[in-house]
């Protein structure tokens, strides 16, 4: 497994735990942003397994605001870290997967981009959306070619990234994580494992009959909406 990030050691530290655990993981530095970093992390991966079956699209980050708040470039910022990606890594490694007969894309969208959540982050909201539909286009173009793609849609999910970007910004971290917790059905937000397992869910055989599907882990929010 190759683990990108834009911070080498943010990466090595996640490939760290997984060759802890027993499995085989490269670090790879990139700005998923720039399509010739993408390129090079392709190459980098390819160069160290053979090949790459599995693309996990997670790269993200929340700006933010209402449609009136945002500048041009903080609305851009969204658009490019949180749907940008998805397409730069379709591009690329498409044809790879055409040229090997089939692979699988699991693309990380959220449940903001079906509904609204409490917290005015437009260009998040929009850019998900997108993710959503995106995985859809993939999926249906290369149905017949052996090519999956699926999203997974997190609810409100206990990781240090909301700490950073969503406390401090709508009021203090514990009212907010609170706040956040009363809003999940089960009284209790989810974790970064609960997203990784249905990630692996899709990416996995047993998921060999699905594409094109957008997976809630919510903890049921999404079909109830009771703020956030």
């Amino acid at each position: 497994m190759a683990c990108i990030d834009i911070h080498e050691a943010a990466a090595e530290e996640t490939a760290q735990i997984i060759r802890g655990e027993g499995g085989e993981s490269v670090a790879v530095a990139a700005d998923m942003t720039q399509l010739d970093a993408i390129n090079r992390a392709v190459e980098a991966t390819i160069a160290r397994f053979g090949r790459i079956d599995i693309v996990h699209n997670n790269a993200g980050v929340v700006v933010p605001g209402g449609p009136m708040d945002l500048t041009g470039e903080s609305f851009q910022r969204g658009i490019d870290l949180d749907l940008g990606p998805v397409w730069r890594s379709a591009k690329v490694l498409l044809p790879r997967f055409l040229e090997q007969g089939g692979g699988v894309f699991v693309n990380i969208a959220s449940i903001a981009g079906i509904r609204w959540t409490g917290y005015p982050c437009f260009a998040y909201s929009a850019a998900k959306a997108a993710v959503a539909q995106a995985t859809k286009a993939i999926a249906l173009q290369h149905a017949g070619q052996n090519i999956r793609a699926n999203a997974v849609l997190p609810g409100l999910i206990d990781i240090p990234l909301v700490h950073r970007q969503i406390a401090g910004v709508f009021g203090d971290v514990e009212t907010i994580m609170a706040k956040r917790n009363n809003a999940v059905p089960t009284g209790k937000m989810g974790t970064a494992h609960d997203v990784a397992a249905a990630a692996l869910l899709l990416a996995s055989d047993e998921a060999r009959f699905m594409t094109g599907d957008t997976l809630p882990v919510d903890g049921g929010q999404s079909e109830t909406m009771r703020g956030g």
